[in-house]
C-alpha cells in the first residue's frame, strides 16, 4: 500500500515559515482568514503554525489577531547592531545631523529596493515616513541612486528595461532617464532627492565603498526650503560616507575625519535644478 506523507523536511518547514512572516510585510494586524488567503496555506496548517510561532515569541496574538511579536524585534534590532557597516557609521552619522541639522539616513540596497538600517534626527523625523528596516524604490531615492551609480557596470546593465513605479511626479520613470541620472551621478560622486520620494522634501546622499563596490549610503534629508543642492551639503555627506568607509576598512581601530560644524540653516526656497552657489562651485546639478 502507498502512503502519501506531506513534506515536512526543514527546508519545506523554513519555506512556509518564511511565507507566514512575509504576510506581515506592512502596518496593522492581521487575522487567521487574511494570513491564510495572503499566503495560500491550508487553514488549519497556517493555524498550527501560527500558534506555535506565538509560543515562540515570533509572532503575538491579542484575540482572534496576530502581530509580529518581541523575539523578532530583539533579533532585528541585534541584526542591525551587530552589523559592520552600522558600527561604523553611527559616531559620523550622529555628527553628520550635528552639523546639518537634517535628518540622517543610512542605507543598503536589497534588490531593486533600499533597506534603512539607521535615521538620525530631531522633531523633523516624524515628517519623513521612513523607519530602520523600512524599504523604498532605489530609483526614487537619493542613497538608492548613490548605490546604483557606484555599483559598477554589471549592476547598472541589470536594471529593469520596463516603466519604473512612481512615489511622486517628480519619480523617475523610465530606465533611459534613469541612466542618465546614474551617469551624473557617478560623475559627481554625489545624489540628489528632489521630491522624488516624498513630497515637499529633498535629499543629498553619496556612497560608501571603494571603487565599484558600494555597500551603503548616507543621506541628510529634509524639507525643500531648507536643502542645499551645493557644496554646503554635498562636502560634509560626502565627508561622512568617506569617514565611514575608512572606519570599514581600518577596523575598529581606525580614525574617521571630523566633519566641520556648520552655522544653522537659514534658507530660503531653492530652484528646482539650479542653484546659483552651486554655478559658482562648479557643480553641475543632476
Amino acid at each position: 500500500m502507498t502512503m502519501t506523507v506531506e513534506a515536512a523536511t526543514p527546508s519545506a518547514v523554513i519555506d512556509r515559515v518564511s511565507l507566514v512572516l512575509d504576510a506581515f510585510d506592512g502596518p496593522g494586524r492581521l487575522t487567521l482568514a487574511q494570513i491564510v488567503r495572503r499566503t495560500g496555506l491550508p487553514r488549519s496548517s497556517a493555524h498550527r503554525m501560527l500558534e506555535r510561532l506565538v509560543q515562540l515569541r515570533w509572532l503575538r496574538r491579542s484575540g482572534r489577531d496576530y502581530e509580529l511579536g518581541m523575539r523578532l524585534v530583539e533579533l532585528g534590532s541585534l541584526a542591525v547592531h551587530q552589523d559592520r557597516v552600522h558600527r561604523a557609521a553611527m559616531p559620523l552619522l550622529h555628527e553628520l545631523h550635528r552639523a546639518t541639522g537634517l535628518v540622517v539616513h543610512l542605507a543598503v540596497r536589497d534588490g531593486a529596493d533600499v533597506v534603512y538600517l539607521e535615521k538620525i534626527g530631531d522633531r523633523m523625523t516624524a515628517a519623513i515616513p521612513t523607519r530602520v528596516g523600512g524599504r523604498h524604490p532605489a530609483h526614487c531615492t537619493a542613497v538608492g541612486k548613490a548605490i546604483l551609480a557606484a555599483s559598477g557596470d554589471n549592476v547598472i546593465e541589470s536594471l529593469p528595461t520596463d516603466l519604473l513605479p512612481r512615489k511622486t511626479k517628480y519619480s523617475i520613470s523610465t530606465p533611459s532617464q534613469l541612466r542618465t541620472e546614474l551617469s551624473k551621478v557617478a560623475a559627481h560622486g554625489v545624489a540628489f532627492d528632489r521630491e522624488e520620494s516624498l513630497a515637499g522634501f529633498g535629499c543629498v546622499a553619496a556612497s560608501i565603498g571603494g571603487p565599484g563596490e558600494a555597500v551603503a549610503a548616507v543621506s541628510v534629508c529634509g524639507p525643500m526650503n531648507r536643502m542645499m543642492f551645493d557644496q554646503r551639503l554635498v562636502a560634509p555627506v560626502r565627508m561622512a560616507a568617506l569617514g565611514i568607509w575608512r572606519q570599514i576598512d581600518c577596523g575598529a581601530g581606525g580614525v574617521a575625519p571630523t566633519l566641520q560644524q556648520m552655522r544653522p540653516l537659514r534658507l530660503g526656497p531653492t530652484v528646482r535644478g539650479y542653484d546659483a552657489a552651486s554655478e559658482a562651485s562648479g557643480l553641475q546639478l543632476a
